[in-house]
């Protein structure tokens, strides 16, 4: 299959590369680790891309972005994944943050949270999901009640869990209950949740770290103890949160292209074991170029989601059935490349790299199956579109 962009992506990759090559440290591996230094690497990568319109690229120019195609950013989406996201955090606030209050809020909150995403200066966290509820979203109890004090807001208790970058983040996307099931119209659990964008410096705010197989940073408890938001917090409709929701699936999901991390480490591996690739069994060779097949498989749903999204035409259905392959392409490729490097059998500055990626790649891919979104309710999701008529 040809995936070809054409000279101006192509530029761009190389423009990207070049800039990955000289301001990322080469065993670089990712913002989350005990190093501080890594995070200020990837705050000042941001900054960089931002300074040349790189880090916004498909944004609109009155929100601080380039107006390039959706494919443009597809393109530093890709290089960005390829090289260990050293946008950091920061791809949650380009792929779907920003995008999603461009869509949903007020003029005010366009004009006090897009500016700095675009200028790579804030990150944001998702304060999702909760003990009781992961994969059923819906069944949240983190609740918003009115406060009784006469101010027109609201009082919000309640528990997040698995909530990554909570230790570093400015911001945080909130969902809570603001009607319970049974009161007034909301007859469902979808209904009468509201999103609120709240600072995470407010002292109603608790963050606990989870440890984890993958480091610091990567998980987190968030606790909120009466958290005072008002009318200008709340993104959207109140009580109409799940529509906002399913928007926020659709654009994280096909966001995180781990399908061109897998590639490279993947492409990498004839080139580490040298002479030696000849000599791996013929079982462990077929199942590295299965994995390559598999890549692009995942890289055309992915573009086939990203021109449903740019012409408005996304369903969960689209995201989910991406979701499945690229994460599967995770888990099955982590344990090939695992494999493969078993059979290392020389040390030198290219072969600790791709021991250490691989590694880290086996690591990332544990916990793929449930982030973002447990592989089984993407099936579910899948499921329903088809029997429902949706696209196949």
């Amino acid at each position: 299959m040809d995936f070809d962009m054409g000279k101006r992506a192509a530029d761009l990759r190389r423009e990207l590369r070049d800039l990955v090559n000289e301001e990322v440290p080469e065993h670089f591996l990712g913002a989350f680790t005990d190093d501080p230094a890594d995070l200020q690497t990837t705050q000042q990568f941001c900054r960089t891309l931002a300074a040349r319109n790189l880090l916004c690229l498909a944004w609109p120019e009155e929100f601080g972005g380039g107006a390039a195609p959706v494919w443009e950013q597809t393109v530093v989406r890709e290089e960005m994944w390829a090289h260990h996201e050293p946008r950091g955090a920061q791809y949650m606030g380009v792929n779907w943050v920003g995008p999603i209050i461009m869509r949903h809020g007020t003029a005010q909150q366009q004009r006090t949270h897009l500016p700095p995403i675009a200028a790579g200066e804030v990150i944001w966290c998702q304060g999702f999901s909760e003990p009781e509820a992961g994969s059923d979203l819906a069944s949240l109890r983190t609740y918003a009640r009115r406060a009784d004090d006469g101010s027109a807001g609201w009082l919000v208790s309640g528990q997040k869990i698995w909530t990554s970058y909570a230790t570093m983040a400015q911001w945080c996307f909130l969902l809570a209950r603001t009607s319970r099931v049974g009161e007034g119209g909301t007859q469902k659990k979808q209904q009468g949740l509201t999103i609120f964008l709240v600072p995470m410096d407010d002292p109603a705010i608790t963050v606990r770290p989870i440890g984890c197989m993958m480091g610091p940073h990567h998980l987190n408890e968030v606790f909120f103890d009466d958290l005072r938001v008002t009318e200008a917090d709340v993104l959207g409709t109140v009580d109409q949160g799940w529509t906002i929701v399913q928007d926020v699936m659709s654009f994280e999901r096909v966001g995180i292209a781990r399908y061109a991390r897998c590639e490279r480490l993947l492409a990498a591996a004839p080139e580490v074991l040298g002479e030696r690739w000849d000599e791996l069994p013929a079982e462990l060779r077929g199942r590295w170029v299965r994995m390559l097949t598999h890549c692009r498989r995942a890289r055309l749903l992915a573009y086939r989601v990203v021109a449903l999204q740019a012409s408005g035409q996304i369903t969960p259905g689209d995201a989910a059935a991406y979701r499945i392959a690229v994460t599967k392409l995770d888990q099955d490729s982590a344990e090939v490349l695992t494999d493969i490097a078993a059979e290392v059998r020389h040390s030198d500055v290219r072969a600790e790299w791709f021991l250490g990626e691989v590694e880290d790649h086996w690591r990332y891919s544990q916990a793929s199956t449930v982030s973002s979104g447990s592989i089984e309710m993407q099936r579910i999701l899948l499921s329903r579109a088809m029997l429902a008529g949706g696209r196949k």
